[in-house]
């Protein structure tokens, strides 16, 4: 088992951390030699690839313990094994080795020297005892965000760096907001007529942009994977298009009713009930759409899709609200 190591060591080299225990196999082994070899380690509690190398001792390969497994006991382990391996250079940083975890989404990588030897194994029970549980229960999702979550507290970065990371996703939250502001004073002679349309706007931006944050978590759970499954993605969106409009629907006549109970006037409650409703759809279709489209540019959905969906949000609820408001009054 690896050393466990805290985010404040993450500049560390990673062979400082590496695992001896190996296990590495000729490449003219069969299936019947690795399950053999694997009867006499022990190797109850570890993460385990079986390593293929040559004749030089250099890596040449990596074994699922699945495809050994299911492979015929004389299959020569170079007929069943990956020949694309990822690993990680000895003279690396512990940092390196996170990044490369994260992105490959792989339980443990291989340190290789100059010449293609292995030196060791890095996995991600280097990190704490939660993780260690997680990795015994297969928890794998959790398991690289606890990875992540030590990233962003190791990260060096100065307060220019802070700045740039960050601010331009804010400007989305100023630019929605100004726009916003620009709505409502379009429609400030409804407003004074009618105050309790004042009074309810927090409610319905609140309701839309939780139900908009909602549908792009499941969404950004399915786009996680690297092989996305169309017809499986679909099916979950459109389960979640049904959801939000049942919420919507439950949202806006809740929020009616308590409108109309407090001031009497159905006017005011059929429009907050309709905005409610078409927010919320609307809204969950912006959760579902966005990071898809971002994705589909390479970019990272979970960084980028926050801020955009909960800005157009808010405009596109505020429209409804206030659009909706004026068409019953001249209806």
């Amino acid at each position: 088992m690896s050393t466990k190591v805290k985010s404040d060591r993450l500049y560390d080299p990673v062979i400082k951390y590496a695992g001896k225990n190996i296990a590495k196999l000729p490449q003219n082994s069969t299936a019947a030699d690795a399950l053999a070899y694997l009867r006499n380690q022990n190797i109850t509690d570890e993460i385990v690839y079986i390593y293929i190398v040559d004749e030089n001792e250099s890596l040449v390969g990596v074994l699922p313990l699945r495809r050994l497994l299911n492979a015929p006991l004389d299959e020569k382990l170079s007929n069943i094994m990956l020949d694309t391996v990822v690993s990680i250079p000895h003279d690396a940083s512990v940092l390196d080795a996170c990044k490369m975890l994260l992105q490959h989404r792989f339980l443990a990588l291989p340190i290789v020297d100059d010449s293609g030897k292995i030196q060791g194994v890095i996995d991600i029970t280097i990190f704490t005892d939660e993780v260690n549980a997680f990795a015994k229960k297969s928890e794998q999702d959790n398991i690289f965000q606890l990875i992540g979550i030590h990233l962003a507290h190791g990260r060096r970065m100065s307060l220019t760096g802070s700045f740039k990371d960050r601010f331009p996703w804010l400007l989305f939250n100023i630019i929605s907001g100004i726009i916003c502001a620009f709505i409502a004073g379009r429609y400030e002679l409804l407003i004074s007529q009618i105050t309790i349309l004042a009074m309810f706007i927090t409610v319905t931006l609140a309701l839309a942009e939780s139900v908009s944050m909602q549908s792009m978590t499941i969404t950004l759970q399915a786009l996680s994977a690297k092989k996305i499954h169309w017809k499986h993605l679909l099916r979950t969106l459109r389960l979640e298009l049904f959801v939000a409009a049942v919420l919507g629907l439950g949202g806006g006549i809740t929020v009616g009713l308590i409108a109309f109970i407090w001031k009497g006037q159905w006017m005011p409650t059929a429009a907050i009930t309709l905005s409610i409703f078409f927010a919320m759809i609307s809204a969950c279709l912006l959760g579902i759409i966005i990071p898809s489209v971002v994705r589909t540019f390479r970019a990272d959905p979970k960084v980028a899709s926050g801020p955009i969906v909960l800005a157009i949000s808010d405009v596109v609820t505020l429209i409804f609200y206030f659009g909706i408001a004026n068409w019953l009054i001249a209806y």
